[in-house]
């Protein structure tokens, strides 16, 4: 490992002291949250297979039950009555913080209209209220899903910038202090003994 370039001095050994037991304590606690972000990921990571693998089974039930309640009603009153809403959705964005990331969250609340369907009953067939009414349950699972997967990738870009200071500072930055602060004793120590031999042959 190369070692800084630097005079050897006492005043440099001492601030070097300073820097290397700065950057041990610094890699100790980038250690530490490194590990504890990567059980939050990992948490986050078995949400998410959990939410999506949810989310997938529902929307195909759900797609399956509006292809049923197509195919018994005519075309042009199936086309009215799905497009038009049967509640309103809003959707706050805020954002929180795991480990100094910030994180989306996403608060969804609906609000149903007074004969929370959008049509008459006489107009369509049953299969079309059940494809409503799963459509609906289906969209706050959605947006927490966007919300789990994005705190997953951003996590996981921060568990990598975190890793790379990690490794800088065991594999260069210690090390290359380390190995100067040798060089810097061991040249005192010789200075050291270089005047000792000089007072000897005065004496």
């Amino acid at each position: 490992m190369a070692r800084l370039n630097v005079n050897p001095t006492r005043m440099e050994l001492k601030k070097l002291k300073g820097r290397l037991e700065t950057a041990v304590n610094g890699h100790k606690l980038l250690k530490d949250k490194s590990d504890e972000m990567i059980r939050r990921f990992s948490l986050l990571l078995r949400e998410n297979k959990r939410l999506r693998d949810e989310v997938e089974k529902d929307l195909a039930d759900t797609l399956r039950q509006f292809s049923v309640a197509r195919s018994v009603t005519p075309a042009y009153s199936a086309e009215t009555a799905f497009s038009m809403p049967s509640v309103a959705i809003e959707a706050d964005c805020n954002t929180e913080s795991i480990m100094g990331v910030k994180v989306p969250r996403i608060d969804v609340s609906e609000s149903r209209r007074s004969d929370s369907l959008p049509y008459a009953y006489s107009e369509i067939t049953s299969e079309a209220d059940y494809s409503v009414a799963a459509a609906v349950s289906l969209l706050p699972k959605m947006a927490k899903l966007a919300q789990v997967e994005k705190s997953v990738r951003l996590l996981a870009n921060e568990i990598e910038r975190n890793k790379r200071r990690v490794n800088a500072l065991e594999y260069i930055m210690i090390p290359q202090l380390e190995e100067t602060i040798k060089y810097i004793r061991d040249k005192l120590d010789e200075n050291e003994r270089a005047s000792l031999v000089r007072l000897m042959k005065v004496k």
